[in-house]
Parts: structure tokens; sequence; C-alpha cells
């Protein structure tokens, strides 16, 4: 069974960013070795 990590405030604040400033498009975590390395954010225009 998988260890559970804290998720820092820092981490949250920017997911919760990027969640509150997106339209249309996606938010993907990519987590490494139980620990978040990386927050992508993909953002699509409608015209």
């Amino acid at each position: 069974m998988a260890q559970t990590r804290n998720v820092t405030e820092d981490e949250l604040a920017k997911i919760k960013e990027f969640i509150e400033t997106i339209e249309f498009g996606s938010v993907n975590i990519i987590i490494q070795d139980g620990k978040i390395v990386q927050i992508d954010k993909s953002e699509k225009i409608r015209i």
C-alpha cells in the first residue's frame, strides 16, 4: 500500500490559482515517488 504524504500549502495554492483562472482547458498534476513534481495548465481559447 502507498504511503500518505502531505501536500504543501504552496502546491495547493498553485493548483487553486490554476483552477480559478482557467475558463476552458485542463490542469494536470504530475506525481513521482508520491510527491508532486509538476503542475501543468493547458488553456483553450474559444472564439
